[in-house]
């Protein structure tokens, strides 16, 4: 792949609004408010949009007479809300245990950050994360080190919850800070994501996951095979609507719109907007934010 400045993704890029197609929209929204402190910023037709501080994080669209995707089709593993500080990050997590502990299924020690993992009631994947400093990353070239160590989520939440976080729960800023998918196999993965759409490659774990980023970040989207290995593409389900990426400005869109055009990916772009499929037909709009 060429290096030019042109083939890659603006180092201003960020993820955008994730948006879920749902079955119970009145269930959905309830969990996204009191377990997660989001707040409804729009509802009408298109659905509720759901953020913190005027951003909207998750956008619900109603799904009804879709099914749940099975286990092992392509789509969402997790969206992740990344947060400013550990007291922020515990007082959601006790939020959200709080509201349904069986909906938890983990937490970890990253090295480069500190997660928690739930479940929403229709299954969508959500990690809770804390982003230690970028100086304390450890990298070798442009490989970062990551590994998945136990963290305790009760002795987390002893040493970092406090009651002004508890408090401003739906005021504390939060935003996407990355969206892992689903993926057939991790190869195909890496040709769509690194060599078209122009993410640097950051880690991979064995032919099982690949994490990629923008502007040295640890990782703004990854990919895994751990459930989904060898699927096709999506069916029309409920789960993974549509993510969304911002960039800074009209060009690099139309910089990306020429790399899907030359890799002959099918694209709808209107200057400001660009919609495609990855291979998986996991729906993807890059925008200007």
């Amino acid at each position: 792949m060429s290096t030019s400045t042109r083939d890659q993704l603006s180092a201003e890029l960020a993820m955008g609004t994730v948006m879920l197609k749902v079955g119970d929209m009145k269930k959905m929204s309830a969990y996204y408010q009191q377990a997660l402190g989001l707040e409804i910023l729009s509802e009408g037709a298109a659905g509720t949009g759901l953020g913190r501080r005027g951003l909207e994080l998750v956008h619900l669209s109603d799904g009804k007479g879709l099914n749940l995707p099975a286990r092992g089709e392509a789509g969402l593993f997790h969206t992740a809300l990344l947060f400013d500080s550990q007291s922020d990050l515990a007082a959601t997590v006790l939020a959200a245990a709080q509201f349904d502990g069986s909906l938890f299924t983990g937490s970890s020690d990253h090295l480069v950050s500190e997660a928690f993992y739930f479940n929403d009631p229709e299954g969508n994947g959500i990690e809770l994360y804390w982003d230690r400093p970028r100086d304390t990353w450890s990298w070798n070239g442009d490989t970062v080190a990551m590994d998945t160590i136990y963290l305790d989520p009760n002795e987390y939440l002893n040493k970092h919850v406090n009651e002004a976080a508890v408090r401003g729960l739906s005021t504390a800023n939060a935003g996407i800070g990355h969206v892992h998918l689903q993926v057939g196999d991790v190869a195909t993965a890496e040709k769509f994501y690194v060599d078209t759409l122009g993410f640097a490659k950051t880690t991979s774990f064995h032919g099982q996951a690949l994490f990629v980023s923008a502007g040295g970040y640890h990782h703004h989207m990854a990919m895994n095979v751990w459930n989904s290995r060898g699927a096709g593409p999506r069916k029309d389900t409920l789960g993974l609507g549509e993510v969304v990426i911002t960039v800074p400005n009209n060009d690099e869109v139309g910089a990306l719109a020429d790399r899907l055009n030359v890799a002959g990916v099918a694209n709808h772009h209107t200057g400001a907007e660009l919609r495609f499929d990855d291979p998986w037909a996991n729906k993807i709009r890059v925008a200007v934010g």
